[in-house]
């Protein structure tokens, strides 16, 4: 009989500290309000199961005994109660926030690589839509003049958007498809400015192996084009050379005379802030007063 009735008190001690737990996770969450839950927990707990410990020994003793609740019993239990539910409680409240400390830990990461995956998603996908529009003009204007040359210049066009596509779903591509998706890249501008950009390469055959994130040469090459004057007396000279784990994209500097709007917010800080998810190893900018420099890193992946 005694055995049950202790079983039956720690139930309800069990029950009613389990609604108050329900009740505080809405009122005082464990992340946010750490102090105050505790010690408000703490002191609730103890009450309630105080209460029913007391209402317990009352009841006990006035439907089953013939003797009245004793002062000194009741002193006595309460001690021994407290002694006893305190370090209980304590441990309890340790475990519920390590649990919710370890659920909102990886909630948090998990909402992180989220927002970090939408965010590259969206710097991979960058491509200036003027130089969509240049294209479809120039395709245009050759279909009437050179259909040959136009049929050649709309396999490149194709190539290049079907690599952007392609590349959408990449994080990380390999510098050969890299310097592929370049060679078709520069054929399409070559057509537009004929002899006023002029393209060299000096790739370590060993680093065409390592990663960079996807476009990030064209990236490069379309900065020079759009921040520097292209004419058949001054042409745009543009040098690729890989070189202690960097591949560098120099340029010779005729800046233009009026700056474009909204230059700054793409381009390099789009390379940057992409590279910043792989490396960090940083992105170089070399700015002399004859040329433009930007070395970036070429990216193992073995080390990431």
């Amino acid at each position: 009989m005694t055995a049950g009735l202790i079983v039956a008190v720690l139930l309800l001690i069990l029950l009613a500290n389990r609604a108050l737990t329900i009740s505080l996770d809405r009122k005082l969450p464990w992340l946010t309000h750490g102090n105050k839950r505790f010690y408000s927990q703490l002191g609730i707990g103890v009450l309630v199961s105080l209460i029913i410990i007391n209402i317990s020994y009352f009841l006990f003793k006035i439907t089953l005994t013939e003797d009245p609740p004793v002062r000194s019993q009741i002193a006595t239990i309460n001690a021994l109660s407290i002694l006893i539910l305190l370090p209980i409680i304590s441990i309890n409240f340790g475990i519920q926030f390590l649990k919710r400390w370890k659920n909102a830990q990886l909630a948090s990461e998990e909402f992180q690589k989220e927002s970090i995956k939408a965010e590259l998603n969206a710097l991979k996908n960058h491509l200036d839509p003027h130089f969509l529009f240049n294209n479809l003009n120039i395709l245009s204007s050759l279909i009437s003049k050179d259909q040959k040359q136009s049929q050649a210049y709309l396999e490149k066009f194709a190539e290049v958007y079907r690599i952007i596509l392609q590349s959408s779903s990449e994080e990380l591509v390999e510098l050969k498809q890299e310097l592929s998706f370049i060679s078709a890249y520069m054929y399409l501008l070559e057509i537009r400015f004929e002899d006023t950009i002029q393209l060299s390469m000096a790739i370590d055959k060993k680093d065409e192996a390592l990663y960079l994130p996807p476009l990030t040469l064209q990236m490069l090459i379309e900065n020079a084009i759009k921040h520097n004057t292209v004419s058949e007396i001054r042409p745009l000279k543009i040098h690729v050379e890989s070189q202690n784990g960097f591949i560098s994209v120099k340029n010779n500097l005729q800046e233009k005379k009026v700056e474009l709007p909204n230059s700054g917010q793409t381009g390099l800080e789009n390379i940057k802030r992409r590279y910043s998810y792989f490396t960090t190893k940083p992105v170089e900018v070399i700015k002399n007063p004859n040329s433009f420099i930007v070395r970036v890193p070429l990216i193992n992946i073995s080390e990431i």
